[in-house]
């Protein structure tokens, strides 16, 4: 591999649970599942401790199901300060041996270390980081270690806990291509079963298919994912101090109690759009979609989104946005347990725009105006200091400018 790039993915094993034994010694050799609150209905696993796993349990499992599962399970919270903590200090031990250091979440990053051959082969980088990481912080990694991005991630999956997994061009075929596709990056359940249809069930499959069926299939992302499954993905592992574009600014909650009606909904798509508008205006960035995730009581998942006659950042424009697609699409067969509102599709808040003949610019510009002034009242005496009437109790409020709703009391936190 000396004339090849070497690039590494270092995937901490098990994180959360394990920072928590580390934390408290007494949990080791446990099955420990760190979990969300079920009061709150947060109450799913997050992570859970090897002994917890080879029981059954699962992440992303309800506390319930994890607890029949394994009755001695040991339930702790998230202590999220620890975890950021442990995670810079990993990415600090990371950084001795490249700059080039690209995080993919909390306890995932890749590592470029083409120009570190000085410290030793790609591999003993690896075993450097992983000994080095286990001695000075108590946790373990999982290293994969190959010549592109893609296969560097499968290489980190492929043996855990603590361990190093080197693919080389030589390989590859042998190591690889028979997994099956939901094993590659970016091939979610949706795209798995697509592609099953047509007999592509491994990645050796999806290599040696035809890439013009595969963009037929799933656009410009069958030929990304063809392009990995053949070894060829050349993207770059980004610097430490790399900011990504924002491409998306969204929030969401499990709710409290299921809501029963529309009224209820929208309430709560006003308050989430409070905080989508103050991210929007914090980052100079105006929405020209809004997308909205809905989760009913059978934690069934329905997505819907819209475009917006005149871009905005404004948090009543979102939610009423959001909250006409929502009432053109849901059925309400379930009531809604979860929601999510999303800004999408950002451009500058600055930027040029071709005005609509559905939107008044006057009237937005006024809107505008308005938020200027109660994000200045916020600004000065706090975020609760000022808010929309809708939220405080049973008032009536515009909710996309030309009709009206009731709305009844939040039933979240």
């Amino acid at each position: 591999m000396s004339s090849e790039r070497a690039i590494l993915h270092s995937d901490l094993n098990s994180f959360y649970a394990s920072v928590e034994i580390m934390l408290n010694p007494s949990l080791k050799g446990k099955a420990v599942a760190v979990c969300g609150s079920t009061e709150t209905r947060h109450g799913i696993v997050l992570a859970k401790s090897d002994p917890a796993k080879k029981a059954g349990v699962k992440t992303g499992m309800a506390n319930w199901e994890a607890r029949r599962l394994c009755r001695n399970l040991i339930m702790v919270p998230p202590q999220y300060d620890q975890y950021l903590k442990y995670s810079r200090l990993t990415r600090s031990i990371y950084e001795r041996y490249t700059d080039l250091v690209e995080p993919f979440g909390m306890d995932e990053c890749w590592l470029d270390v083409t120009a570190s051959r000085n410290l030793g082969a790609p591999a003993e980088i690896a075993e450097q980081i992983r000994a080095r990481v286990r001695d000075e912080l108590g946790l373990t990694v999982s290293i994969g270690v190959s010549f592109n991005k893609i296969f560097a991630k499968l290489g980190s999956d492929m043996k855990k806990p603590d361990a190093v997994t080197e693919i080389t061009r030589e390989n590859f075929r042998e190591k690889i291509w028979p997994l099956p596709c939901s094993e590659l990056l970016y091939c979610g359940p949706a795209t798995t079963r697509k592609l099953a249809v047509y007999g592509i069930r491994t990645i050796g499959d999806l290599a040696g298919a035809n890439p013009l069926l595969l963009k037929q299939l799933l656009g410009v992302n069958g030929l990304a994912l063809w392009t990995y499954a053949c070894g060829s993905d050349q993207s770059r592992v980004m610097p430490k101090d790399f900011v990504s574009p924002i491409k998306s600014v969204g929030h969401g909650i499990t709710c409290t109690a299921d809501l029963e009606n529309n009224d209820m909904v929208f309430r709560v798509m006003l308050e989430l759009s409070q905080d989508v508008g103050r991210r929007l205006r914090l980052h100079g960035l105006s929405a020209k979609g809004v997308q909205v995730y809905v989760r009913s009581g059978d934690l069934s998942g329905f997505q819907y989104q819209c475009r917006l006659p005149l871009k905005t950042q404004l948090p009543h424009e979102i939610a009423a946005a959001g909250f006409r697609v929502f009432k053109e699409r849901y059925r309400w067969y379930k009531k809604v347990r979860a929601i999510c509102i999303r800004a999408v599709d950002l451009t500058p808040k600055d930027a040029p725009e071709q005005l609509s003949i559905f939107g008044s610019a006057a009237r937005h510009e006024k809107r505008e105006r308005m938020q200027d002034a109660v994000e200045n009242i916020r600004a000065r005496f706090g975020r609760k200091a000022i808010t929309c009437a809708a939220l405080l109790g049973d008032l009536k409020m515009p909710c996309d400018g030309r009709d009206s709703v009731k709305m009844p009391g939040l039933m979240y936190r």
